[in-house]
C-alpha cells in the first residue's frame, strides 16, 4: 500500500513538475528568426505562423532622458525640444497661425480585477504608459520663431482620452474614446472654454482594449476617424466590434455617418496623400503568431475596402485560430501596400508636401514607430521614412529618420508617436514616455 501511495504521491509532482517546465518554456516567448528589414516594403517575407498560447513579453524599461540627451537623427538632420515637460503627448495638430496643438492622453482606467487584467497593468506600467491620461488638450506657441515652443497653455480640459484632432473653418473636431466632440475656435486663442458639441458617439465598450480615436479631414470638408478592434482577433465576440476595426466616414455639419473601410485591426494614423488625394493610414496588425508575425503595414484607406481582419492578412493569408472561418470573404481582401515591420506598433503618418528635409524626404511619407513590447528582439521605436512614386508607396526600404529611442541597454528613453510639419517645414514628433515634441530640420 505505501509503493503504491508513493506512486500516487509522485504522480502530482511530476504533473507540476512537467506543467512548470512546460510554462517556464512557453513564457521565454518566440524570437524572431527572419534577418532585419525583411519583415518591410512592399513585399515582405513571411513565414509560417507560430502561435503562442502565451505572448511573448519584451518590455522596455523607461529612462528618462536626460537634460542634454536627444535621439538620434539622420545624416544631414539635426533635432532638438520644441516642448518638453509634457505629459504623454500623442496626436498633434498644426493650426494655421502656427500654434501647435498637442493632445497629453493616455488609455481610460482600466479593469483592475483578474489575473489577465492585473498582468495588462503591470505591462503598462512597466512601458510607462501606466499613468492615469491628462486629458487635455495643450496649445504650444513659438511667438518668436526660434524653433522652441515658449508658451504652453491648457487649450481644452475635461476631455475623456482624447487623440485625434482636426480643424475645419471656425470649428475644431477632437475624437475623445467615447465621443466625436466640436469646439468654436478663434484664431490666435490660448483656451477655449465654450462647452463642446457632441458630433457622435463612438464605441468604448469594455474592455475597449485599442482606445485611440484617429482623425483627420478631407478637402471636401468630411471626417475620417479610426476606431481600432476591441480585442486581438475577435476573441471577445464580434456583437462587440460594431463600428469597430473600421475607419468611418463623418459629415460633420448632420452627423451622419457610415463605414468607409473595415477589416483594419487598429487604424491610427490617417492623412491625404497629396498628388493623388487619396487616403491613407498605418495599422497595427495582430499578435500573437510569433515574432515574425504579422507586419504593421501602410496602405490606402479605400472606400468599401475590406482589409482581412479577424479572418485573414496581409490581403489573403488565413488566421486559422479565428472559427468559424470566412473563406468566401477572401477574394475580396485588400491587400495592405507597405509593410512597416512586425510589432513595430505604427502610430503616427504625415505626407512630405509640408516638411522640407531635402533630399531624399521629398516625395513619400514619414511615420512614426512607437515600440514592439510582444516581440525579440525589439523593433520600432523610431521615425522612418518611405518614398513614394506618382502617389503610391514605392518599392525601396523604409529610410531611418530619428532613432536612438533605445539605448544599448535596451532601456526606452522615449517612444515617438506623431509626426507632423511645423509652420517653417521642420518635422515634429511626439515623444509620449519622454515627454517631449521634438523637431527635426536640415543640419548646418
Amino acid at each position: 500500500m505505501w509503493g503504491m501511495n508513493k506512486h500516487l504521491i509522485a504522480l502530482p509532482l511530476v504533473v507540476l513538475t512537467l506543467a512548470g517546465g512546460a510554462f517556464l518554456y512557453l513564457a521565454q516567448g518566440d524570437t524572431a528568426q527572419l534577418p532585419p528589414g525583411a519583415d518591410t516594403g512592399r513585399e515582405p517575407v513571411f513565414t509560417g505562423p507560430r502561435s503562442e498560447m502565451i505572448p511573448t513579453v519584451n518590455i522596455a524599461e523607461v529612462k528618462p532622458w536626460t537634460a542634454g540627451e536627444a535621439p538620434v537623427p539622420a545624416k544631414g538632420l539635426a533635432v532638438a525640444r520644441f516642448a518638453d515637460g509634457l505629459s504623454h503627448p500623442r496626436s498633434m495638430l498644426r493650426l494655421p497661425n502656427g500654434d501647435v496643438l498637442v493632445a497629453e492622453t493616455n488609455s481610460p482606467p482600466r479593469p483592475t480585477g483578474g489575473i489577465g487584467n492585473r498582468g495588462m497593468n503591470y505591462l503598462m506600467n512597466k512601458a510607462g504608459a501606466g499613468d492615469p491620461s491628462p486629458n487635455r488638450i495643450s496649445l504650444l506657441r513659438d511667438a518668436d520663431g526660434d524653433g522652441r515652443a515658449e508658451t504652453r497653455t491648457a487649450f481644452l480640459t475635461g476631455l475623456n482620452s482624447p487623440y485625434g484632432m482636426a480643424l475645419l473653418g471656425n470649428t475644431l473636431f477632437v475624437a475623445n474614446t467615447d465621443a466625436l466632440m466640436a469646439f468654436p475656435y478663434k484664431p490666435g486663442d490660448t483656451r477655449i472654454s465654450a462647452p463642446g458639441r457632441k458630433i457622435l458617439n463612438l464605441p468604448a465598450q469594455a474592455p475597449n482594449m485599442h482606445w485611440t480615436r484617429s482623425l483627420t479631414v478631407s478637402p471636401e470638408g468630411m471626417l475620417y476617424v479610426g476606431v481600432g478592434s476591441n480585442s486581438n482577433i475577435g476573441e471577445n465576440g464580434l456583437e462587440t466590434e460594431a463600428n469597430r476595426a473600421a475607419v468611418l466616414e463623418v459629415n460633420p455639419r448632420t452627423s451622419d455617418y457610415r463605414i468607409w473601410a473595415s477589416g483594419l485591426r487598429n487604424p491610427v494614423g490617417l492623412a491625404f496623400e497629396p498628388k493623388s488625394g487619396a487616403l491613407w493610414g498605418v495599422v497595427n496588425e495582430r499578435d500573437m503568431l510569433g515574432s515574425d508575425l504579422v507586419p504593421d503595414y501602410l496602405a490606402r484607406i479605400e472606400f468599401g475596402g475590406f482589409y482581412g481582419w479577424p479572418w485573414n492578412y496581409w490581403g489573403g493569408y488565413e488566421d486559422r485560430r479565428v472559427q468559424p472561418q470566412r473563406p468566401e470573404i477572401r477574394e475580396y481582401t485588400k491587400r495592405p501596400d507597405y509593410a512597416l515591420g512586425n510589432h513595430v506598433a505604427a502610430l503616427g503618418l504625415t505626407f512630405a508636401d509640408k516638411v522640407t528635409l531635402g533630399a531624399p524626404y521629398t516625395d513619400g511619407a514619414f511615420v512614426g514607430l512607437h515600440g514592439s513590447w510582444n516581440r525579440k528582439p525589439a523593433a520600432g521605436y523610431k521615425v522612418v521614412f518611405v518614398g513614394f512614386t506618382d502617389g503610391e508607396a514605392g518599392k525601396a526600404k523604409p529610410v531611418d529618420v530619428l532613432t536612438g529611442f533605445l539605448d544599448q541597454d535596451g532601456k526606452a528613453h522615449g517612444r515617438p508617436v506623431d509626426v507632423t510639419a511645423d509652420a517653417k517645414g521642420a518635422l515634429l514628433v511626439s515623444d509620449d514616455v519622454g515627454g517631449v515634441v521634438w523637431r527635426v530640420t536640415k543640419g548646418k
